[in-house]
Protein backbone atom coordinates (compact mmCIF):
# COMPACT_ATOMS: atom_id res chain seq x y z
CA UNK A 1 0.00 0.00 0.00
CA UNK A 2 1.21 3.45 -0.67
CA UNK A 3 -0.28 6.60 1.23
CA UNK A 4 0.37 10.02 -0.50
CA UNK A 5 0.93 13.12 1.89
CA UNK A 6 0.95 16.39 -0.27
CA UNK A 7 1.63 20.04 0.90
CA UNK A 8 3.19 23.45 0.59
CA UNK A 9 -0.07 24.95 -0.89
CA UNK A 10 -0.66 28.44 0.61
CA UNK A 11 -1.74 32.41 -0.62
CA UNK A 12 0.91 34.64 -2.12
CA UNK A 13 0.29 37.73 -4.58
CA UNK A 14 0.76 37.64 -8.34
CA UNK A 15 4.28 36.92 -9.60
CA UNK A 16 4.85 34.67 -6.17
CA UNK A 17 6.74 31.21 -5.67
CA UNK A 18 5.75 28.09 -3.84
CA UNK A 19 7.25 25.04 -3.76
CA UNK A 20 4.83 21.75 -3.09
CA UNK A 21 5.78 18.62 -1.82
CA UNK A 22 4.52 15.33 -1.62
CA UNK A 23 6.18 12.09 0.38
CA UNK A 24 4.83 8.40 -0.72
CA UNK A 25 5.21 6.48 2.54
CA UNK A 26 4.80 2.86 2.42
CA UNK A 27 7.09 -0.01 0.69
CA UNK A 28 5.38 -0.51 -2.68
CA UNK A 29 7.88 1.03 -5.09
CA UNK A 30 6.94 3.82 -6.73
CA UNK A 31 7.37 4.63 -10.69
CA UNK A 32 6.13 8.01 -12.36
CA UNK A 33 5.08 10.66 -9.98
CA UNK A 34 3.15 14.08 -10.71
CA UNK A 35 0.76 16.90 -10.39
CA UNK A 36 -2.91 17.53 -11.42
CA UNK A 37 -4.73 20.56 -9.95
CA UNK A 38 -8.55 21.34 -10.05
CA UNK A 39 -10.25 24.59 -10.03
CA UNK A 40 -13.95 24.82 -9.41
CA UNK A 41 -16.44 25.36 -12.79
CA UNK A 42 -13.04 24.06 -14.61
CA UNK A 43 -12.24 20.27 -15.38
CA UNK A 44 -8.93 18.42 -13.69
CA UNK A 45 -5.92 19.03 -15.94
CA UNK A 46 -2.24 17.54 -16.04
CA UNK A 47 0.38 20.03 -14.27
CA UNK A 48 3.62 17.44 -14.72
CA UNK A 49 4.88 14.66 -14.05
CA UNK A 50 8.16 12.76 -14.04
CA UNK A 51 9.75 9.61 -14.73
CA UNK A 52 11.86 7.27 -12.10
CA UNK A 53 14.71 8.26 -14.33
CA UNK A 54 13.92 12.00 -14.08
CA UNK A 55 12.11 12.64 -17.36
CA UNK A 56 9.48 15.59 -17.12
CA UNK A 57 6.55 16.54 -18.93
CA UNK A 58 4.76 19.68 -18.33
CA UNK A 59 0.67 20.94 -19.17
CA UNK A 60 0.84 23.97 -22.28
CA UNK A 61 -0.39 26.11 -19.04
CA UNK A 62 2.82 26.09 -16.91
CA UNK A 63 5.38 25.06 -19.07
CA UNK A 64 8.38 27.91 -18.49
CA UNK A 65 7.06 28.74 -14.95
CA UNK A 66 7.03 25.18 -13.27
CA UNK A 67 9.73 23.03 -12.43
CA UNK A 68 8.81 19.57 -10.88
CA UNK A 69 11.68 17.02 -9.55
CA UNK A 70 11.92 14.02 -7.40
CA UNK A 71 14.00 12.51 -4.69
CA UNK A 72 13.85 9.02 -4.67
CA UNK A 73 15.43 7.95 -1.40
CA UNK A 74 13.36 10.28 -0.23
CA UNK A 75 9.82 9.05 -2.03
CA UNK A 76 9.02 12.38 -2.63
CA UNK A 77 8.37 14.97 -5.48
CA UNK A 78 8.26 18.50 -5.44
CA UNK A 79 6.83 21.13 -7.60
CA UNK A 80 8.01 24.69 -7.88
CA UNK A 81 6.27 26.95 -9.39
CA UNK A 82 7.26 30.10 -10.44
CA UNK A 83 5.35 33.66 -11.46
CA UNK A 84 2.35 32.33 -10.06
CA UNK A 85 -1.14 34.14 -11.20
CA UNK A 86 -4.52 33.91 -10.70
CA UNK A 87 -5.16 31.52 -12.92
CA UNK A 88 -3.02 28.79 -11.05
CA UNK A 89 -5.30 28.87 -8.27
CA UNK A 90 -6.45 25.59 -7.67
CA UNK A 91 -6.47 22.41 -5.59
CA UNK A 92 -3.29 20.88 -6.61
CA UNK A 93 -3.40 16.85 -5.99
CA UNK A 94 0.22 14.60 -6.07
CA UNK A 95 -0.45 11.09 -7.99
CA UNK A 96 1.97 8.14 -8.07
CA UNK A 97 2.07 4.92 -9.90
CA UNK A 98 3.14 2.60 -7.97
CA UNK A 99 3.99 -1.75 -8.00
CA UNK A 100 5.83 -4.52 -7.74
CA UNK A 101 5.98 -5.03 -11.27
CA UNK A 102 5.46 -3.76 -14.79
CA UNK A 103 2.10 -5.88 -14.72
CA UNK A 104 0.32 -4.88 -11.28
CA UNK A 105 0.77 -1.32 -10.93
CA UNK A 106 -2.07 1.52 -9.16
CA UNK A 107 -2.51 5.08 -8.96
CA UNK A 108 -2.43 6.83 -5.89
CA UNK A 109 -3.85 10.27 -4.98
CA UNK A 110 -2.66 12.31 -2.39
CA UNK A 111 -6.25 14.65 -0.68
CA UNK A 112 -5.05 17.68 -2.03
CA UNK A 113 -3.58 21.05 -0.94
CA UNK A 114 -4.80 24.72 -1.83
CA UNK A 115 -2.96 26.96 -4.30
CA UNK A 116 -4.57 30.53 -4.03
CA UNK A 117 -2.63 33.69 -6.00
CA UNK A 118 -4.66 36.62 -5.38
CA UNK A 119 -3.66 40.68 -5.43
Amino acid sequence: QVQLVDSGGGSVPPGGTLTLSCAATGTIPIKTMGWSRHAPGKQRELVAHITTDGKADYGDSVKGRFAISRDNARRTVYLQMNSLNPEDTAVYYCNVVGGTSELAIAVYWGEGTQVTVSS
